[in-house]
């Protein structure tokens, strides 16, 4: 958890602000998963810091929103399977 604050921190994407009484709160929570290899061994613990957005309203909570960026093999197949099936790609 402690890596996880230290990377928004180092990102700049959080600040800690003073609340008033016009801020909506937002919750979060933590999810915590384990990774493995084929043979069951726990080779890493992941933490996850999940704000609860169905209470978040935009420009006043949040200003930006972030997507997963794709990994590179996948732009590739579908650029292959693209071209191999004549489809035009938008």
């Amino acid at each position: 958890m402690h890596e996880k604050l230290n990377q928004f921190v180092r990102n700049d994407v959080w600040v800690l602000v003073r609340r008033t009484d016009q801020m909506n709160i937002i919750v979060t929570k933590w999810v915590f998963r384990n990774n493995s290899d084929d043979s069951g061994v726990i080779t890493r613990n992941k933490a996850r810091l999940i704000p609860k957005g169905y209470n978040q309203e935009e420009r006043i909570d949040y200003d930006e929103t972030f997507t997963p960026v794709e990994r590179l093999e996948v732009v590739r197949l579908l650029l292959a399977i693209a071209s191999m099936k004549g489809l035009k790609l938008f």
